[in-house]
């Protein structure tokens, strides 16, 4: 079996995504969310305006707040996660900032599978979510010239 019968063999149970796609984050209460598919940046990371860590019987949990869609400020939800990890993250311009870390299930299509994911401020950006290499390793084809490739998040049905 050479190289490309084993990577065509395997790009047979991957999810075909473009440079950017509809994905839900259900346990978030986040049916669709537009995302860059961003094979340069390690981690995901999400849009958050605002943020509240507690603790609640010895777990670190973090309350926020999302605008899900760009240019929409009145569209609000509220979510509250489990703290995962704090790790300090480079940004694309090489800013270094600390971030929670959550971990959550993330629909593509009508497949779904778990992911960390950072979460910061990203407000004077594009797209309020990155979907980075590593929740991508193993799940997804990434095909830049393309977008919307996976469809609407199958939020609800049996994943």
């Amino acid at each position: 079996m050479t190289k490309n019968d084993t990577a065509a063999s395997a790009s047979k149970n991957l999810v075909a995504l473009g440079w950017r796609e509809w994905l839900g984050l259900p346990e978030l209460g986040i049916e669709r969310i537009k995302a860059k598919i961003d094979t340069g940046a390690r981690t995901s990371c999400l849009h958050t305006f605002r943020m509240e860590p507690y603790t609640q019987d010895n777990e670190r949990r973090v309350r926020f707040w999302v605008h899900p869609y760009q240019n929409d400020l009145h569209t609000v939800v509220e979510c509250d996660a489990s703290v995962l990890d704090e790790r300090v993250v480079s940004d694309s311009g090489g800013h270094r900032e600390q971030r929670l870390v959550i971990v959550t299930p993330v629909v593509v299509g009508d497949t779904s599978w778990d992911i960390e994911m950072t979460l910061t401020n990203r407000d004077s950006m594009r797209f309020r979510m990155l979907l980075g290499r590593t929740a991508m390793a193993g799940r997804a084809l990434v095909q830049p010239q393309h977008s919307y490739l996976a469809g609407e998040p199958a939020i609800g049905s049996n994943q």
